[in-house]
């Protein structure tokens, strides 16, 4: 495990020239060349990584579909993740593209510096990546050119400024493109939305809720395969509605069913069904249905 500290410090790994600015670099991926005696490297770095790549070896599967990487795609790195690197070996052909290295203290004193986080793609999965088609492929390199063009030639008092709305005109960039491949890879989200379906009616259909409680929407994540935000922004593309309230929509059906077809007091609907105290139960079911649990019960009678 390589803990890289600063900017400079993944160059010296990658095998790259000294980086032009200490806080912020555009690096070419075709010049990449980590140490070659390892077959792999296992990386974490403070700093963000912005990466579109193209030729890399092997593929993915999304769904109940295959993606080849040598289609144009991007992945967001956040400081403190894990990242798994395949070492290139000769004479395979070398990966390219563009990797983009941002430093937190970069952000330093402006809005993006905490904005930043709200950008859940930072939280993504490498099988969760960006396809770009060549006309978006070609948007994101533009402003990744222009990144570089400032810090190359006009350090001054504006660069730190011009840069970081660059960077936030990528984000919002990615951000759109993501919301396309949310609604164009329909098939494979589709899927999504059968297996959560399953996997929230499972649950709901055990006996042991008392113990287990309500699942968690990393249970639902990790039991569909995909990160909890990914599933999150994809269900509110889709249907207007994140994780946590397709885990309640399903709950309030469970006890609809059983205020109108069973005789158990609304206390032990709300034990049944993993809740600790009657009153959380009430109060969140009022708040999906305009309806206390008895006011629902008595409107079968």
């Amino acid at each position: 495990m390589r803990h890289i500290k600063t900017i400079t410090e993944y160059h010296e790994l990658a095998g790259l020239p000294k980086p032009e600015h200490p806080l912020v670099s555009l690096v070419d991926y075709s010049q990449v060349n980590y140490p070659q005696h390892m077959d792999e490297l296992s990386i974490v770095n403070s700093h963000y990584s912005i990466a579109l790549k193209k030729g890399l070896d092997g593929k993915i599967r999304y769904g109940q579909q295959s993606y080849d990487f040598s289609e144009g795609l991007m992945s967001f790195i956040a400081p403190g993740q894990v990242i798994r690197v395949k070492v290139h070996k000769e004479p395979d052909p070398h990966p390219t593209g563009w990797l983009l290295l941002i430093h937190p203290d970069f952000l330093w004193g402006s809005n993006l510096a905490a904005e930043i986080k709200q950008y859940e793609f930072f939280g993504y999965q490498i099988n969760e990546a960006l396809f770009l088609s060549g006309k978006e492929e070609q948007a994101i390199i533009g402003v990744m050119q222009s990144i570089r063009e400032e810090y190359h030639t006009n350090i001054d008092a504006f660069s730190q400024k011009i840069i970081i709305s660059h960077i936030e005109v990528l984000l919002n960039y990615a951000e759109r493109f993501y919301q396309r491949q949310f609604i164009t890879r329909k098939i494979a989200n589709h899927q999504v939305l059968t297996q959560l379906e399953t996997v929230l009616r499972n649950y709901f259909d055990q006996d042991d809720l008392a113990s287990k409680g309500l699942p968690s929407v990393q249970f639902v994540a990790d039991q569909l395969h995909v990160s909890p935000n990914y599933l999150g922004t994809l269900l509110k593309v889709l249907t207007g509605q994140n994780t946590q309230q397709h885990i309640h929509e399903k709950l309030i059906e469970k006890a609809k069913e059983q205020l109108s077809t069973t005789q158990l007091s609304v206390s032990q609907i709300a034990y049944t069904l993993g809740f600790e105290h009657s009153q959380s139960f009430s109060r969140l079911f009022k708040s999906k249905t305009n309806q206390s649990p008895l006011e629902f019960r008595a409107s079968f009678n």
